[in-house]
C-alpha cells in the first residue's frame, strides 16, 4: 500500500507543474503528504504561499490531517496569508485503492489583483467580508505557534486567567484542527501558552475523555 501511496504522489509532481503553466504566476499548486506531517510539502509548482519542498501545512491542513479517512474535500475557500495576499483555494485529499487519506493536492491562486478590479472578476473573487488568515511557512512551529495564538485572542484573556473547562476547551479546539498530529507539537504548545509540558499532556488528555465538553463542542 505504501508503493501506490508514493507512486501516486510521484504522479501528482508533473501535474502540479502542468496546472501552473496553464493558470500562470497566481497559481501554487502544493502536493502534500500526510506521512511526514512535520515536513509534509513534497512538491510544489508556483509561488504563491512562499513555501518550498520540505514545508509544513497550514492549519487548513492540518485540519484536514486530524479527520483522517472521514475528511473530504475543502473547495473554493477564501484566506487572506500574513504578508496581505488573498488567497482562493481548494485542497482535494488523496485517497489509496482501500480509501485511506494519505495526502492532499491543494490549489491557491493569488486574487489581490482580480480584488482590486471588483467589476472585472465577477463570482471568482466572491470572498467573505471578513477573511481569516492563514499562516503558511516552511516551518511547522510558526504554524503552530499562529494556531495557539489565535485561539489565546479567542479567549480574550491570558491563560493564567482561564477556568480547568476554557483550559480543556483550548486543548480541545487544538487538538481537533490536527495540531497535535504534528511531532513536538504538545512542547511547542506548552512554550507557547508558558505551561509545563507536563501540564500540557495532562490537559490534553483530560480534553480527550471529559465528556461535558461535548455539549459544546
Amino acid at each position: 500500500m505504501e508503493q501506490e501511496q508514493d507512486a501516486i504522489i510521484a504522479a501528482l509532481a508533473p501535474v502540479a507543474d502542468g496546472i501552473v503553466a496553464t493558470l500562470g504566476s497566481v497559481c501554487e499548486v502544493v502536493v502534500h503528504d500526510f506521512r511526514r506531517p512535520d515536513n509534509s510539502v513534497v512538491a510544489i509548482a508556483g509561488s504563491v504561499t512562499g513555501r518550498n519542498v520540505g514545508g509544513s501545512m497550514s492549519e487548513i491542513g492540518m485540519g484536514v490531517l486530524a479527520r483522517g479517512d472521514e475528511a473530504g474535500d475543502e473547495l473554493n475557500y477564501v484566506t487572506r496569508t500574513q504578508d496581505g495576499k488573498l488567497v482562493k483555494s481548494s485542497t482535494m485529499v488523496l485517497r489509496d485503492s482501500e480509501g485511506a487519506v494519505f495526502g492532499a493536492l491543494c490549489v491557491n491562486l493569488d486574487i489581490t489583483a482580480l480584488s482590486q478590479a471588483h467589476a472585472l472578476i465577477g463570482e471568482l473573487a466572491a470572498a467573505p467580508a471578513a477573511v481569516p488568515t492563514t499562516t503558511f511557512g516552511d516551518d511547522v512551529d510558526s504554524v503552530l505557534d499562529a494556531v495557539v495564538d489565535a485561539y489565546q485572542l479567542d479567549q480574550n484573556k491570558p491563560w493564567g486567567s482561564l477556568s480547568r473547562e476554557e483550559r480543556l476547551r483550548l486543548f480541545r479546539g487544538l487538538d481537533r484542527r490536527g495540531v497535535f498530529a504534528v511531532r513536538r507539537a504538545v512542547p511547542q504548545v506548552a512554550a507557547r501558552l508558558g505551561i509545563s509540558r507536563a501540564s500540557a499532556y495532562n490537559y490534553l488528555a483530560q480534553s480527550r475523555t471529559d465528556t461535558s465538553l461535548e455539549d459544546h463542542a
